[in-house]
């Protein structure tokens, strides 16, 4: 967001309005569809996210770190995106996740192209053991419908125990908790 309509923003919600701000969100084509014919975000991911999503339990950082001392424990999934070129992830800036999380990088976009949405349904596989009951907590960034859209593609795929940690590592890291270096499973 630019610095002057971050500051119209700032201004508009100390005053009371979010209408303004909420207009500068919105697509600059009205006609453009924030979302396809299967109920994916498909354009401004980066923006407010829903308080509920289907078949998926919404949970906070402390809800999180009790669910992590469980047994057994949720596996982490993280959604953040990487550049993919030539076959290959590019590491254009450093990126850290919640320790013990698996980054399945890029499989949160709506309109999922066929290898990333095999590389979301092998990796789901292999973390939790071919068991679509085992706890399977989705994570991006704060304001992100990355991980909204794969705990959904998540539930399409059967898996039954999801939760969606929606403030994600912004409020891991804002929490004081630690974070590790994050490198993307590899696309087999």
């Amino acid at each position: 967001m630019p610095r002057a309509l971050l500051c119209s923003c700032l201004l508009a919600l100390t005053l009371g309005s979010t209408a303004f701000c909420a207009a500068q969100t919105a697509p600059s084509n009205p006609d453009t569809p924030l979302f396809n014919a299967q109920g994916y975000r498909i354009s401004l991911y980066r923006s407010p996210t829903p308080e509920q999503i289907d078949g998926a339990q919404i949970i906070g950082t402390e809800q999180l770190q009790a669910l992590l001392k469980h047994t057994p424990a949720p596996v982490l999934i993280d959604v953040y995106r990487r550049q993919w070129l030539q076959g290959r992830f590019i590491e254009d800036e450093p990126h850290a996740n919640l320790p013990g999380s698996h980054w399945l990088a890029n499989t949160g976009d709506g309109e999922l192209a066929p290898v990333w949405a095999e590389y979301l349904s092998q990796n789901l596989r292999l973390v939790s053991d071919g068991r679509q009951d085992v706890p399977l907590v989705f994570y991006c960034r704060a304001d992100c419908w990355l991980s909204w859209n794969a705990v959904k593609r998540a539930g399409a795929l059967g898996y039954s125990h999801l939760y969606w940690y929606r403030d994600g590592l912004d409020a891991w890291q804002a929490a004081g908790l630690p974070v590790e270096p994050a490198q993307p499973e590899p696309l087999r």
